[in-house]
């Protein structure tokens, strides 16, 4: 369904690929869409044409490019610890000047989710992006770091229970700094989107997609014949 296209970052000029997914129907609205540590892998390509089935027309940018081009790992140890260290080596300002980029590129209203350092970067979104209407995060952990910052959009986060790289502390954390904000917690432990995963709970996954749908739709993500 989807197509590789290239994006400017209003930061530096650099130029990196984002994969886009258009809906075949009425268009809802735009979504950006971002990555986990592992890169645009077919998951995430999986994600976007799933999301442009529901009507969003889905920007999955490459925000690890100025390190490797096309990087899309697998779920070895030896990947997790190259995620790792390209999430670290990527910079906040740049993520959120990447991620302005794609929101430029699509009509509005204009959506962001991600997941995993995805979630942490959709939150960083919400709150220094312009031209957002609403936000998911999903199982963000370093939302943490950027707790004191205040999302601009109406911004919904995902939990699960059991995730050990993520432990309620640190959620409460988030809802201590935040107690306006919706935190849905799930039964379930990192990752439990990903059906690549250990953790991937089908149930869990569903309710949060549902929820997520719900939220765009409530913010500006109606049918257009647009």
């Amino acid at each position: 369904m989807g197509e590789t296209i290239t994006l400017k970052s209003p930061l530096d000029g650099f130029e990196f690929a984002a994969y886009r997914a258009r809906p075949t129907d009425a268009r809802r609205g735009g979504l950006l869409l971002i990555q986990e540590i592992f890169g645009v892998t077919d998951h995430i390509r999986e994600l976007a044409d799933s999301f442009a089935a529901e009507g969003y027309e889905t920007i999955a940018p490459a925000f690890y490019d100025r390190l490797e081009k096309n990087f899309a790992a697998d779920y070895s140890q030896e990947a997790i610890a190259k995620g790792v260290q390209y999430s670290q080596a990527t910079p906040w300002d740049q993520v959120a000047a990447d991620a302005q980029a794609a929101i430029d590129a699509l009509a509005p209203p204009v959506f962001v989710t991600g997941f995993c350092w995805g979630g942490a970067a959709t939150w960083l979104a919400a709150c220094r992006c312009t031209g957002l209407s609403a936000a998911a995060a999903f199982y963000g952990r370093r939302i943490t770091e950027l707790k004191d910052e205040v999302p601009r959009i109406p911004t919904i986060l995902h939990f699960g229970k059991t995730d050990a790289s993520i432990p309620m502390e640190r959620v409460e954390e988030i809802g201590q700094a935040h107690p306006e904000l919706p935190i849905y917690l799930y039964d379930a432990g990192h990752g439990f989107v990903s059906d690549r995963r250990a953790d991937y709970d089908p149930d869990s996954a569903r309710l949060a997609r549902l929820r997520t749908l719900a939220h765009f739709a409530n913010n500006g993500g109606g049918r257009s014949s647009a």
